[in-house]
């Protein structure tokens, strides 16, 4: 009898263990795609930058979201998505006009003033705004002590880093690349906001093709009504060197690789992106382009991350103690 047990217990050993295998296995190409996402999200802000310095910005990004979008529907009209109903679609074109049209539109643009690093610094506080508004706006949130701190560093930080953008800043194109940048960040968080109010029930890889092919239409339709265009033929090969990189690698193969480890890691886990996103266009925009990196930028990029990395987890403490606060039962809460 101990043998017929013994033979069970192997059997069902030998059968656990490759599928102990292959989560592990999984861990480590969920973690993998992080790294993917972390470093080459990074590098879109160069990619961005060179591709400004040939045609223009609203032209870029149109194209851009044009054609990562037209990728998008085909696949999952291929996996047989139907197309958006009346409704659904009027609420995917406001949602395309906050963060595709102005979010990238504005945040493409602002790189044709600024190095591709300091674009990516001002971006990475957007999570500070989405703080402001929940808390002042949306009134669905209160402010804790890290969180106060935290949008103080934030805002540090990007102090530190202009100190020595002084002179610069008597430079009206200057101004107006951080006024895009900051204009950017600000329709992102809106947007976010706004899209976890109203859209829990939409798909969100399936809605995202149609915010950026819609997005994209609405940017070239734009860039053509003001100017801001060039013929396709007089596009150079370095141009569409840089919409290749940002549709390949921006839209499809990073974004695929966000949503494979969102699937199979905890969110604060892949989050981590959005602090590693900025060091790396920093970085690479000075060996790369050339751009100025020294003691003050490294300094005031890293208390802005640190800031936007306070905010998160005061609000995600603030989060958490709701939803425990929510599930407590009246009678218990009227005791405290």
């Amino acid at each position: 009898m101990r043998n017929y047990f013994y033979d069970i217990y192997g059997r069902i050993k030998n059968l656990a263990r490759p599928v102990q295998l292959r989560n592990k296995s999984e861990k480590t190409k969920a973690l993998f795609a992080v790294g993917v996402v972390s470093f080459f999200w990074g590098t879109t802000w160069l990619a961005s930058k060179k591709g400004v310095e040939q045609m223009p910005a609203l032209q870029l990004s149109g194209i851009r979201q044009l054609l990562a979008g037209l990728i998008y529907i085909i696949f999952f009209t291929i996996k047989g998505y139907k197309l958006p109903s009346r409704q659904l679609f009027f609420q995917l074109l406001w949602m395309s006009i906050l963060m595709f049209v102005i979010n990238n539109g504005f945040s493409t643009w602002s790189v044709e003033y600024l190095p591709s690093g300091l674009g990516a610094v001002i971006s990475s506080i957007s999570p500070i705004w989405i703080a402001i508004f929940s808390v002042f706006l949306f009134k669905e949130a209160k402010l804790n002590l890290m969180t106060v701190v935290g949008l103080v560093l934030g805002f540090a930080g990007i102090l530190i880093i202009f100190y020595d953008y002084l002179q610069q800043l008597f430079n009206p194109e200057f101004i107006r690349g951080i006024l895009l940048g900051l204009g950017a960040t600000m329709t992102w968080a809106l947007g976010t906001l706004y899209t976890a109010q109203q859209s829990k029930s939409v798909n969100p890889y399936y809605s995202l093709g149609w915010q950026m092919f819609l997005g994209g239409i609405q940017l070239t339709i734009l860039a053509y009504l003001t100017g801001q265009h060039i013929p396709i033929r007089n596009i150079n090969w370095e141009a569409w060197t840089a919409i290749s990189y940002l549709v390949v690698i921006g839209s499809i193969i990073t974004f695929a690789a966000f949503i494979y480890s969102l699937k199979r890691l905890p969110v604060s886990q892949v989050s981590v992106h959005a602090y590693i996103n900025p060091i790396v266009a920093v970085i690479v925009g000075s060996i790369l382009n050339h751009e100025k990196l020294n003691g003050t930028i490294a300094l005031g990029t890293l208390v802005t991350i640190l800031g936007v990395y306070l905010v998160n987890t005061g609000f995600r403490r603030v989060k958490i103690s709701k939803e425990i606060r929510s599930n407590v039962p009246v009678d218990d809460l009227a005791k405290e």
